[in-house]
């Protein structure tokens, strides 16, 4: 069954990208980054330590990763303990056994992260690496802030989005970055639409193979 294997860093678009892409060929759909936060939040609803990597490994692999809610995790206090999480090995290990598990489901999937094309799912259908400058990832990210209401400053948005690609590029366990066959979409420039299109009839080329 098919995988499709969507990467890239923050505020890039992959989310929007790999859900509508999921929506239009029926597929599942994961954004891996939840993974780890709706293992932090059961951490958190059950009083447990936040730097026990044995009792978060337990949590991972009993998550399901079927009916993440977006909004609920998407808490700030729910993000900082997922990044405390994160950079445990054997978290990452069960989280990305579960992850592939996900990848088997039929009749087919797409995961979107930052791994998923290099570590997740090397052998996935097709690979997309879709990107943006960080000025315009940052003014995605600031944008969408104001519009649900929320205040923000863009510098301390774009330094905050220039950090986590530092952490994410940086990092030894799982770095971000394409993988070798891996098909690039820079939408610094594009519309959503646009990005949707372009996206879409690299998918559609793969599948017909």
């Amino acid at each position: 069954m098919p995988t499709i294997a969507i990467d890239g860093p923050a505020a890039a678009g992959k989310g929007t990208l790999s859900r509508r892409i999921a929506e239009l060929y029926g597929f599942h759909h994961l954004d891996t980054g939840l993974t780890y936060r709706a293992t932090a939040k059961a951490l958190l609803d059950g009083g447990l330590p936040l730097d026990d990597e044995a009792v978060a490994v337990e949590v991972a692999r009993n998550l399901d990763l079927s009916g993440l809610d977006r909004a609920v995790l998407s808490a700030h206090e729910i993000g900082e303990a997922a990044s405390k999480i994160a950079v445990m090995p054997a978290v990452r290990r069960a989280l990305v056994e579960a992850q592939r598990a996900f990848a088997l489901r039929q009749p087919g999937t797409v995961l979107d992260g930052r791994d998923i094309g290099t570590v997740v799912c090397p052998d996935a259908t097709v690979k997309l690496f879709v990107t943006a400058s960080p000025e315009v990832r940052a003014r995605r990210r600031y944008d969408e802030i104001i519009a649900n209401g929320g205040k923000a400053d863009y510098d301390a948005v774009y330094e905050d989005v220039r950090r986590r690609d530092e952490r994410d590029m940086g990092r030894a366990d799982s770095p971000l970055r394409p993988a070798e066959n891996a098909h690039l979409l820079d939408t610094s420039e594009m519309s959503i639409e646009a990005a949707f299109l372009a996206a879409k009839s690299i998918v559609d080329a793969a599948l017909k193979q």
